[in-house]
């Protein structure tokens, strides 16, 4: 599907953006403190702005209040940290000089800029944040500064910096987050107490899990696919899609790390980038052992969070939200035009109408699409709508000629092969929309005698 590729390299949206630079850093102001390895030099303006002094800021645990000395101990953890995720030792040599330079907070939603420049026969990097910020928006900041480092050692002197992708920095912050976060995250206290400062600190035991929050997410809301995830949204990247994005980030990266030689092919990655205007080609350099084209990433991609979600399903539905979420995955967005120069108007069709009218390359992603999202639901919706929702999903697979088992924990559909058994040929385009033409009336009897039990249930004078 035709949509403006926006450069993320590492431009997020309303969060922070990459820009060359082409004057000396100025360092002038007080309260410098530089971290342990001298990496990170850390600056800041003293100004008791008035925006702290908002009560219900200090009840907000996803604010980070930073202040100079707590700063440079954070950001040499949270780089061990990240190193670590990358299979890097934590002595690991750094080449970049990182500047992160605080100024009072005008915002909540300020933009973080990360400024990178060559210097000699390496980069440097000034990092301007404000000094009140969300945990996503520092922990973005942070992930995105220190993989520019590790990618721009390989930069040939006079090249271009390097162009992130959104997911990898998006990926690795989150993950830090959720495994480190009360190491790489330290915050000044917010309020008083008796004139005592308080911090308010709401932490969560995970274990070994730090997937542990983006499980139920994932579970609830439309997985993106590699494509969205390539070149996401500003208000996705804001998490106002209900934290899809972030969630899908996370476990895409971990995912990929967790490859045979993982690390060593994200490691490539980033050394490659520096060659490549698009991060894409990199992507495909580095990991062309496991993928040789994107819809190689689709399909294993579909795989994955499939497996994920279904580790641990979770309750199902009630049978309103399962209806809801059903009659979602039965339609198709799409785009179309009245006329050549008019613009692009939008609809929702059908199954059936994407199965006769998409173009192949269209048709195979949006069904792709839909067999992994049907198998997403399959555990979660109440009983008789995981088994349509099985129905339509061997339905939808066996037009694409590709393995139709249930996810483990499925109930199968009469006829449908056991879990593991491979198609032994494509369902022709008739078969395919009688087969779904079926699924559709067995979907509207089962809603019939749902809304009728429902209506039952709710007169205490029924039978």
């Amino acid at each position: 599907m035709n949509r403006p590729r926006q450069v993320c390299a590492v431009v997020l949206g309303l969060c922070w953006f990459l820009a060359a630079a082409h004057a000396q850093f100025s360092f002038t102001d007080q309260n410098s403190v530089s971290s342990l390895s001298g990496q990170f030099l850390v600056t800041s303006v003293e100004d008791d702005t008035s925006f702290f002094h908002d009560p219900s800021l200090a009840a907000n645990t996803n604010l980070v209040r930073l202040k100079t000395a707590l700063l440079a101990v954070a950001a040499e953890r949270f780089k061990i940290s990240l190193w670590q995720e990358l299979g890097l030792p934590a002595n690991a040599t750094w080449s970049g000089k990182i500047y992160l330079r605080l100024h009072p907070a005008r915002s909540l939603d300020e933009t973080v800029t990360i400024t990178s420049r060559p210097f000699l026969n390496r980069w440097n990097y000034e990092v301007d944040l404000p000094d009140l910020i969300s945990k996503t928006r520092y922990a973005r900041a942070l992930s995105g500064v220190l993989l520019l480092e590790l990618a721009n050692r390989t930069a040939r002197p006079g090249g271009h910096s390097a162009e992130l992708p959104c997911w990898l920095v998006d990926g690795l912050a989150q993950q830090m987050l959720a495994a480190d976060g009360d190491k790489v995250v330290l915050s000044a206290p917010l309020r008083k107490n008796n004139d005592l400062p308080v911090s308010r600190i709401n932490q969560s035991e995970r274990g070994l899990d730090a997937l542990a929050a983006a499980r139920p997410v994932l579970q609830s809301l439309p997985v993106l696919t590699f494509d969205q995830l390539s070149w996401p949204t500003d208000a996705q990247m804001a998490g106002n899609d209900g934290g899809a994005y972030l969630a899908c980030a996370q476990l895409f990266q971990h995912e990929l790390l967790g490859l045979k030689n993982g690390r060593e092919k994200m490691r490539a990655l980033l050394g490659g980038l520096p060659d490549y205007f698009n991060w894409q080609m990199a992507f495909f350099r580095a990991f062309g052992q496991d993928f040789q084209r994107p819809l190689d990433v689709e399909k294993w991609w579909a795989l994955q969070v499939v497996d994920f979600a279904a580790r641990a399903p979770g309750p199902r539905w009630t049978t309103d939200s399962s209806l809801a979420r059903l009659d979602q995955l039965m339609s198709v967005p799409v785009e179309f035009r009245s006329g050549s120069n008019a613009l692009p108007s939008h609809a929702d069709v059908s199954l059936q109408d994407a199965l006769k009218n998409l173009d192949p390359a269209q048709q195979d992603l949006v069904l792709r699409t839909k067999v992994r999202d049907f198998a997403l639901v399959e555990l979660r919706l109440a009983p008789p709508f995981g088994e349509l929702a099985d129905g339509y999903r061997v339905a939808l697979a066996g037009f694409l000629g590709v393995p139709q088992s249930s996810p483990k924990g499925t109930a199968r559909t009469a006829g449908t092969p056991h879990q593991g058994t491979a198609m032994q040929r494509k369902t022709s385009l008739a078969e395919t929309l009688a087969k779904l033409d079926a699924l559709d009336r067995r979907r509207r009897e089962a809603e019939t005698r749902s809304a009728i039990k429902l209506s039952g249930n709710s007169n205490p004078g029924s039978p």
